[in-house]
């Protein structure tokens, strides 16, 4: 089997790339795969360094409002096809899946107009712009919640989930733990922001650290590399509590996921894909700072089904934070019924079924 993926500009489109690719690997080690991405993206830095082979076009994203920007971006896209259209000949494959992001806008659509089969991956509650267009052009739209179906073709939606919930779920939570130094036998709460962090939940800690230093519980707080000197230097003055690891940021993230019992998060696709496929009850602070606010519809869904908490970034604090951390962990029966509602969510064949997709349509 022969295979374009292309997705880009943020881990959320790229990572779910990257499982894919593990699994077309582990399942075919004879495919051939070519990554086309950005050379300014952060897919021109993450793929290479997975022995992917990795080609570059260069395109920009539409504004929303009317802008003399949008012209150029017309003429990015047309060239971006061309240069697509010469790599998908060059390369021949079998099926071209596009994972989110504007990179996939010109692929896509060049590999669709030159009859290859062609899917599109939406990790998003409520898909981008390029998803949407894109759609109208593809075989099959692959969704990871349910809420996104009525945003495409319905013939052509199939429900998959996310190919980075594969990834979490054969990881040991066990060597998680120990690579940062979390105690055996304790509740563990992880509180993270993403890698660069987010200054609401790390201020809304910092407020509550001392009550923090007094639980039974540990914590695992990740700062991001952004905010790292400033929070420790906080907690310096607070004595560095024993029951609280920091760290600026996590490498082996799905490892250390495995081996927590509670996640304060922001609501990120990837991020939801890899609780929800180990089972982990969350409280999430959607970012109000992205597309659609897609973050806080994802986050919705899951606190519909009773997996996770959802507190808005206005009305966060440490008060509230630490009263949810607390109702959750020792509530009787509380986060067992969290615990089962998340794992109902997962897909952890996720990886897998959009393969098989793959299959289905190179035939």
């Amino acid at each position: 089997m022969r295979v374009i993926i292309s997705g880009g500009g943020t881990g959320g489109h790229i990572y779910p790339a990257l499982s894919l690719v593990k699994e077309i690997k582990k399942t075919n080690e004879h495919a051939d795969l070519l990554y086309i991405g950005t050379e300014n993206g952060l897919e021109s830095k993450i793929v290479p360094r997975e022995g992917i082979p990795f080609k570059t076009i260069t395109i920009s994203g539409f504004r929303r409002k009317l802008s003399v920007e949008n012209v150029k971006t017309i003429y990015r896209f047309l060239k971006g096809v061309r240069d697509a259209k010469k790599m998908i000949k060059d390369f021949r494959p079998d099926v071209v899946v596009g994972t989110g992001g504007y990179v996939c806008g010109p692929v896509v659509y060049a590999a669709a107009k030159l009859n290859i089969p062609t899917i599109i991956h939406e990790q998003n509650s409520v898909p981008g712009l390029t998803n949407k267009f894109l759609s109208r052009y593809v075989d099959k739209v692959a969704i990871s919640f349910s809420e996104s179906t009525r945003y495409f073709p319905q013939e052509k939606v199939v429900y998959t989930g996310n190919p980075r919930a594969t990834e979490v779920i054969d990881t040991d939570g066990e060597r998680g733990r120990a690579s940062v130094g979390l105690a055996d036998g304790k509740k563990t709460v992880l509180i993270v922001g993403g890698s660069r962090g987010a200054r609401p939940i790390n201020e809304a800690f910092l407020e509550v650290l001392p009550e923090a230093k007094i639980r039974d519980y540990q914590f695992l707080y990740v700062t991001g590399d952004v905010h790292y000197d400033s929070v420790m230097n906080e907690v310096k003055k607070q004595g560095n509590p024993e029951n609280v690891l920091i760290r600026p940021f996590i490498h082996n993230m799905p490892e250390v996921l495995a081996g927590v019992d509670l996640v304060v998060a922001r609501a990120g696709a990837t991020s939801l894909a890899e609780i929800t496929a180990l089972g982990i009850p969350s409280i999430l602070i959607p970012s109000p700072y992205v597309t659609n606010n897609h973050q806080e519809k994802n986050a919705q869904a899951l606190r519909k089904e009773g997996a996770a908490y959802v507190r808005l970034e206005q009305e966060m604090n440490g008060e509230k934070l630490m009263k949810d951390i607390d109702e959750i962990l020792t509530t009787n029966g509380k986060w067992e019924e969290m615990h089962q509602s998340s794992q109902s969510l997962g897909m952890p064949r996720a990886a897998q079924d959009l393969y098989g997709l793959m299959k289905e349509l190179s035939n």
